[in-house]
């Protein structure tokens, strides 16, 4: 199954972490089909703290990839705050 979850980048107490589609049997970390977005926990300055390509996100829906719960979150928040804007 093909599931959209995120995998840890960044340095020691300092996280940093992609947003990737990849068969939900692969290892965290391992290879990816596509990298859709990151979501970066603790920006500093102007850093975002969020970016996701929605329109990629929801063809890999579409194709019936399932988000993990942390990625749900992140999309359900980052698409209120595009109507919003």
């Amino acid at each position: 199954m093909v599931t959209i979850r995120l995998t840890r980048r960044g340095a020691k107490k300092q996280p940093f972490y992609h947003v990737v589609v990849t068969d939900s049997r692969i290892r965290q970390g391992g290879t990816t089909l596509e990298q859709v977005g990151y979501f970066n926990p603790i920006p500093a300055g102007k850093q975002r703290r969020l970016e996701l390509n929605l329109d990629r996100i929801d063809y890999w829906l579409g194709k019936g990839a399932k988000p993990s719960e942390r990625v749900a979150e992140l999309v359900k928040k980052h698409r209120k705050q595009a109507v919003a804007a």
